[in-house]
């Protein structure tokens, strides 16, 4: 999937292409080999790993509550704000944990649509283990990532605690 989008995001690829046919651009964007690139690449790669927990939230949500804030006057921000929000609290969660674990350790979408420049820590893992062939910095850099992660999980955990033990 993600040769797909080298040709799409080249100088010359159909993103581009397109842009300019349309006279939105007169010339390329720079989206190959940068930063943007690897945004996009990897909002395209994570992404149904953040829909699909919070579809399953969403769905299970009592569509009377919406019903109701409607009744009494509320307009569709408000209720979106005061009651599907709040209630998909633990999707959103749930989704942004699916997507930040393996994203943060991401080493193929930054190597193909990032530049040399482009720095991410899967990259400097990779570069540092096999590249540089330096074990004591590449296990440094592991064990910082793996803490790095650890927080967040730790934080989803206590607070499902939380939840559990107020709900009873």
């Amino acid at each position: 999937r993600v040769y797909a989008w080298i040709g799409i995001l080249k100088d010359d690829g159909l993103l581009n292409h397109t842009l300019i046919a349309l006279g939105i651009i007169h010339t390329p964007l720079r989206l190959y080999h940068s930063d943007a690139g690897v945004y996009i690449g990897m909002v395209y790669s994570y992404l149904p790993f953040m829909v699909m927990p919070l579809y399953a939230h969403l769905v299970k949500m009592d569509l009377t509550l919406l019903e109701a804030a409607y009744d009494l006057g509320a307009k569709p921000w408000v209720a979106f704000t005061r009651i599907t929000l709040p209630l998909s609290k633990n999707g959103i969660i749930a989704g942004s944990l699916l997507v930040f674990i393996p994203a943060v350790g991401e080493y193929v979408i930054p190597e193909l649509l990032g530049g040399a420049d482009t720095l991410m820590i899967g990259r400097v893992m990779w570069d540092e283990f096999f590249n540089n062939m330096d074990w004591p910095m590449a296990s440094a850099v592991t064990v910082a990532m793996v803490m790095l992660l650890l927080v967040p999980m730790a934080l989803f955990q206590y607070y499902q605690v939380k939840e559990l033990e107020d709900a009873k």
